[in-house]
């Protein structure tokens, strides 16, 4: 049997070759449309079988007419590109304009030649259908010789004979578009009714250059081994797909391929987007085959890394806000499952001062209306349950599986796991307005928990590599800006007011009775919250963990402006919390200082996105005249 290797060799080095560069080694990247596409896995084999980057299109930017890999060095110029991504989605700038998923740009850096794209923009023009017909004589006129290998009779209703002509025979044909841009759906004459052919027969005497008809041809079948009857072969239909790259030495051509197999038996079109599969196709060999292989045989000790190279910006930034709704989704359950204990345990405690200062809460997070027009339990279900309102934990947790599925290649299976639970458990009761306070307690119950093992597994089964470092900053600036809005919200309230719930919010109850014998007490729960290094869910805790990792990343990238978050640390470390809470000119310095520590820690997250994830230098102003 042929092996492979040598093919992608050849690829890999004619990327190599092809591609525009001066005295530095050419850098190639494989360009995926991402995770949604149906032939995503393909794509990430092949990028880690060739020993490329795989790149998405928000990873790429084109500056200067280059296009440039958006790292967490900053940005690294790419001389090539292996495209997997459809063409007129390639670059939103000059082609589709709706396209998120291509890099604005990349079609005027192919015009001026600093980047090698294969295959290049436009080259799907080959597989448009309206060329099959005139195959034959390409092929004379081009080589010389007849084809080898007929291709199935087709027509291009461009031409005003052929248009007439299929017309007249429609029912014996199939109709499909032109021009693969055009991502029209084939259509079988002999399945239309009459009113759907009257219409087919307008759109294309009106626009007939966009469709050609081809002969209805019966498929390959080869047998399959049906996955939905065990110990059984079924057939299929097939159809095999060959490839070649282009050498400095003329066309190479892989010995063997890939081939499309049917979901079902009776389909007429092979295609992955309707349930298809793909099998690797091999060629036997007469004689012995070259041993080569792209793998390593052995790893020798200049072979270890302990970093990952080339960490692109988009994964840094997917775990940094990976972390963040991770504790977002966190503190919202804990509010509301505090909110709906309260509604439960007494009727008489929705009067009293604490059950004022958690509705307050949920109000300043949008969790509930600010004047609602009805009873509180049904708004409470309702921002545990519904989708549609960002500031809910249903929204949050799906942006939290989105995320987490940006990053699924990057997460341990157990960790997937419990994102996956996560999610079932938020699909079995969305749409449920009317959902009982036991079954709302034990949701909310099982959501804690499973954001609690995510949260272990991040800090006992991460590398403390500079991803890490990202997931923890997020996790660690939104902790942070929640909790200064608690403790100042919990300010405005009665001195005399019961603060169980503020630390049952910061998950530090347990902590408090263990040190004191007494009901919570304003002073010794705000120093607990605010000013003690060792309970990891205090403001000055999460500021010093920020400083760190910012020093670190310093370190390494160089310093990060205008942070204003470090210099509040010695403030907060020399704060009078006893004196401050005595008085009302105290109170407000608090007040004051726990909101520059929650503007400062957005400002910073600000930072760290324009340097590490956009790449944007903020300190360029433009002025208006």
């Amino acid at each position: 049997m042929h092996h492979l290797a040598d093919f992608f060799r050849t690829l890999r080095d004619s990327l190599a070759h092809w591609a525009p560069h001066d005295d530095e080694p050419p850098f190639t990247v494989l360009l995926t449309p991402g995770p949604y596409n149906e032939t995503y896995f393909e794509h990430a084999y092949l990028a880690r079988y060739l020993g490329f980057p795989l790149v998405e299109g928000s990873d790429l930017t084109v500056r200067n007419n280059c296009v440039w890999l958006k790292t967490l060095s900053g940005l690294k110029r790419v001389h090539a590109i292996l495209r997997r991504l459809d063409d007129d989605f390639s670059d939103p700038l000059e082609l589709r304009s709706d396209s998120t998923l291509g890099i604005p740009g990349l079609t005027q850096a192919a015009r001026r030649g600093t980047v090698l794209i294969a295959n290049a923009l436009g080259a799907n023009i080959l597989e448009s259908g309206a060329l099959l017909g005139y195959l034959p004589g390409l092929c004379e006129h081009l080589l010389d010789e007849p084809l080898k290998m007929p291709s199935v009779a087709t027509w291009w209703c461009g031409e005003e004979a052929a248009l007439e002509d299929v017309l007249e025979n429609l029912d014996t044909l199939v109709i499909k578009g032109a021009f693969p841009q055009l991502r029209f759906e084939p259509v079988f004459g002999p399945d239309l009714a009459p009113r759907r052919r009257a219409e087919l027969i307008a759109a294309m005497r009106a626009h007939p250059h966009n469709y050609v008809a081809q002969e209805l041809v019966q498929l390959s079948h080869a047998p399959v081994w049906d996955r939905s009857h065990p110990h059984r072969l079924a057939a299929r239909a097939v159809g095999l797909r060959v490839f070649a790259v282009a050498s400095p030495n003329g066309y190479v051509v892989m010995p063997g391929g890939l081939t499309r197999v049917s979901s079902d038996v009776d389909v007429r079109m092979l295609s992955m987007q309707r349930g298809g599969s793909s099998k690797d196709t091999w060629a036997l060999s007469d004689g012995p085959v070259s041993t080569f292989s792209l793998l390593r045989r052995t790893t020798g000790p200049q072979d270890i890394v302990r970093s990952g190279a080339n960490l692109s910006s988009r994964v840094v930034e997917n775990l940094f806000w990976f972390g963040r709704y991770a504790e977002r989704c966190d503190d919202t359950a804990r509010l509301l499952r505090i909110a709906l204990d309260r509604l439960f345990e007494d009727a008489k405690s929705t009067h009293s001062s604490e059950w004022r200062a958690i509705v307050e809460l949920c109000r300043l997070q949008d969790l509930l209306p600010l004047d609602p027009k009805r009873e509180i339990e049904p708004h409470l279900i309702r921002a545990i349950v519904d989708p549609e309102h960002p500031p809910t934990l249903a929204s949050n947790l799906r942006q939290l599986f989105r995320i987490g599925f940006h990053l699924r290649e990057r997460l341990s299976l157990d960790n997937w796991r419990t994102i996956n639970r996560l999610v079932q458990d938020l699909g079995q009761r969305q749409g449920t307005d009317d959902m009982p306070l036991g079954e709302a307690f034990t949701f909310l119950d099982r959501t804690v928990l499973g954001l609690m093992t995510l949260a272990g597994f991040s800090l006992d089964g991460m590398t403390r590599d500079q991803g890490w470092r990202f997931l923890s900053l997020g996790r660690r600036i939104e902790r942070l800006q929640f909790l200064c809005l608690a403790l100042r919200h919990a300010l405005h309230a009665p001195a005399e007011n019961d603060l169980d719930w503020l630390l049952e919010l910061a998950d530090s109850i347990v902590t408090y009775r263990s040190r004191y014998m007494t009901r919570p007490e304003r002073l010794p729960a705000f120093d607990l919250l605010l000013l003690d290094l060792g309970n990891p869910r205090s403001v000055i805790f999460q500021v010093a963990g920020i400083r760190d990792y910012v020093e670190r990343l310093s370190d390494q990238y160089g310093p990060i402006a205008d942070d204003a978050l470090a210099p509040l640390l010695p403030q907060l470390q020399n704060f009078d919390l006893g004196s401050a809470l005595q008085n009302r000119r105290g109170v407000s310095a608090l007040e004051n200082l726990l909101q520059q520590i929650r503007d400062a820690a957005f400002h910073l997250s600000d930072r760290i996105a324009h340097r590490f994830f956009t790449h944007v230098d903020v300190s360029q102003r433009t002025y208006s005249l």
